[in-house]
């Protein structure tokens, strides 16, 4: 298994966690660096079975900002999906493989300040079923997961910016119906693997939303006010 990161430390530090994950290190924005990454890696294993596109962040870039932050912004959500998979497609075809896109539930709800990751994430729930129908002759098939809140590092140093953490976190808590708690990391990766291994086998073009209930279900039901 393999994984891209432009973080060198952080890759390495997953590749000591997980058995069998070797990392490259390479910016997913800078085209010109991840084709020949992809070459390499396609002539070493010879196939590419899963592609999971997760990379990206919630930058913020909203109505206010730059056109250059909105642009980046695509960049660094949107475009990079489109070019691994345009990359990858014909070894995809070659193994009958499987694409997961990761989400989000801002494409579905709005947040505001941050148009550049909600038209990110809601182009690549698009191009989710545009992908599973163009490739369904082929055999690729190609789900999203779309999460809400989650508890990654990257979300917890969003909550410690606020002036009080915890109050912010048990008022986002209380609007999750399911469990009044944020989605772990491995649920998120529980749902990636499912969607992606045979047990899924006749399930393509699919939004699969895992966030205890956040996106869909009424606030007013789950005790909120």
């Amino acid at each position: 298994m393999i994984v891209l990161d432009r973080n060198k430390a952080e890759a390495e530090r997953l590749c000591g966690e997980v058995r069998g994950l070797e990392a490259y290190s390479v910016d997913l924005t800078e085209s010109a660096k991840v084709g020949p990454v992809i070459t390499a890696i396609i002539q070493r294993f010879g196939r590419v079975d899963i592609l999971v596109n997760n990379a990206g962040a919630n930058d913020s870039a909203g109505l206010t900002s730059p056109l250059a932050h909105f642009r980046a912004s695509l960049e660094t959500n949107l475009v990079q999906c489109f070019y691994l998979v345009q990359l990858c497609r014909e070894t995809l075809m070659s193994s009958r493989g499987t694409i997961v896109n990761v989400g989000s539930k801002v494409a579905v709800t709005g947040q505001g300040g941050t148009s550049g990751y909600a038209a990110s994430k809601g182009a690549l729930h698009a191009l989710t079923r545009e992908w599973a129908l163009e490739l369904a002759p082929q055999g690729v098939r190609v789900n999203a997961i779309v999460p809400a809140e989650v508890r990654t590092p990257l979300y917890e140093r969003w909550l410690n910016d606020h002036e009080d953490p915890a109050k912010a976190r048990e008022q986002i808590e209380r609007l999750i119906p399911l469990g009044h708690r944020l989605t772990h990391p491995e649920e998120i990766a529980d749902a990636v693997a499912f969607v992606a291994s045979p047990r899924a086998s006749h399930l393509t073009g699919q939004l699969i939303f895992v966030d205890g209930g956040y996106t869909h279900l009424d606030h007013a039901g789950s005790g909120s006010t």
